[in-house]
């Protein structure tokens, strides 16, 4: 199979530190809109999860309220990287900690997907869960470790009681 055949699946969370209509968190609602219509135009973007509202802080993961998910498809590793650090996203990468509580455990994992293929929110959690028990591998892995697309073939996993993201 040939790199084409496959395209990056991204899924990021984050523990959110105060409710989202706070004002501590309104800077970061404000920016959500015009950072999904930047990503919407990138170059290599493919997809977004996203609900009625157009973004995905409704959307449930691992059970917990607290948490958010952001997950897409691109391209390739490149296309995320080019993206994520540069304009509005970079700037709210560096404001994250006045919005998400640091955590010590994997937060956003990458694995490949075959072209056409939306990932779903269980999917990510058991990419997740996996990358958080075995460290990078071609199943789950970061942008600082990755491998080339190989055998990508969507695999859904129960989220096992406990090994969720609490604190």
């Amino acid at each position: 199979m040939t790199a084409a055949a496959f395209e990056l699946a991204q899924v990021n969370i984050a523990r959110l530190k105060a409710p989202l209509d706070s004002p501590q968190l309104k800077d970061f609602v404000d920016a959500l809109d015009p950072v999904n219509a930047d990503a919407d135009a990138a170059e290599g973007f493919v997809w977004r999860l996203q609900d009625d509202s157009g973004d995905a802080t409704n959307v449930p993961v691992f059970g917990d309220s607290w948490l958010i998910i952001n997950m897409s498809v691109w391209r390739d590793t490149d296309a995320l990287t080019a993206y994520m650090y540069q304009g509005r996203h970079r700037e709210m990468l560096a404001r994250r900690r006045e919005w998400f509580e640091r955590v010590q455990e994997a937060m956003v994992t990458l694995w490949w997907v075959p072209a056409g293929h939306r990932p779903t929110v269980a999917e990510a959690e058991s990419r997740l869960l996996h990358l958080r028990t075995h460290g990078p591998t071609p199943y789950a892995f970061t942008l600082r470790t990755s491998f080339p697309p190989q055998g990508a073939t969507p695999l859904l996993g129960e989220v096992p009681e406990g090994l969720g993201c609490s604190l």
